[in-house]
Formats: structure tokens, C-alpha cells, sequence
């Protein structure tokens, strides 16, 4: 089956894929707070409709993310998407920011949640670990 897509714009593509069940987004360059929440709405938006449980983030080429839309991310949309069901996240990011650590308080926070969380450095990794997960 083909991609579903949900958004598509210079800054990020999101789309829903039906062979593998998950959300997939590719951020293209640095995106702002707002653009960002957008498409992470439409995302959580087709995550519920399509009763996904998986989402596949390529963030390699976004900058560094303001402290509100950290906060917002925590606050609202984490844990809005994982009462529709989200249960597991690949995150693709710079190698130099997966070895520095940054994202194990996150983490931590989001396992509270429920939702189980990688970090991956090549996209590969990324769908190989959601493949053996359960849909």
C-alpha cells in the first residue's frame, strides 16, 4: 500500500504508512514551534483515526526545540497521543546528539506515560526495532 499523506511542506512530511502501521515524520530543516505543532496534531489526528500504535520521528535535520515547545510536548501533546493509543516512538537524530544523552530525561518522563522510546541514528535501526514490536 502507499503512503497516507498527511502533511507535506518545506519543513516536514507526515505520513501514516499502512504496510507498517505507523506514523512517519521527516522534518527537512528547522522547523518553528508553531508549523511543528501543526503537524504533530495531524499526525496524532491520523494515529487515532487509523488506530496506530507507532510513531517514526527522522529529526536529523531539525534544530534544537524551543523550551516551550519542549514544555508543550510534555504537557499536551505526549500525553494526548498516548491516551489515543501511541505506545512506541523511534526517534532518528543526529549522532552527536544521541551520544550526548539529552533525551534520557524525556525519556524517563514518557515512560511514566507508558510509551516506550528509542533513539536511533540511522532511520534502518529505527524500523527494524518498531517492526519487531506488536501493532
Amino acid at each position: 500500500m502507499s503512503p497516507i499523506m498527511i502533511v507535506d511542506n518545506e519543513y516536514i512530511t507526515v505520513q501514516y504508512l499502512p504496510d507498517k502501521k505507523f506514523i512517519y515524520h521527516t522534518v527537512h530543516k528547522p522547523i518553528g514551534d508553531e508549523p511543528l505543532k501543526a503537524a504533530l496534531n495531524a499526525g496524532t489526528d491520523a494515529l487515532r483515526h487509523y488506530g496506530a500504535c507507532k510513531w517514526l520521528s527522522d529529526d536529523r535535520n531539525n534544530g534544537p526545540l524551543s523550551k516551550e515547545m519542549v514544555e508543550w510536548g510534555l504537557q499536551d501533546w505526549d500525553p494526548r497521543t498516548v491516551s489515543y493509543g501511541w505506545k512506541y516512538w523511534a526517534n532518528v537524530v543526529p549522532v552527536d546528539v544521541a551520544s550526548a544523552g539529552t533525551l534520557m530525561p524525556v525519556m524517563e518522563i514518557l515512560q511514566e506515560l507508558g510509551l516506550r522510546m528509542m533513539v536511533f541514528t540511522t532511520i534502518e535501526d529505527a524500523i527494524r526495532w518498531l517492526d519487531s514490536l506488536p501493532s
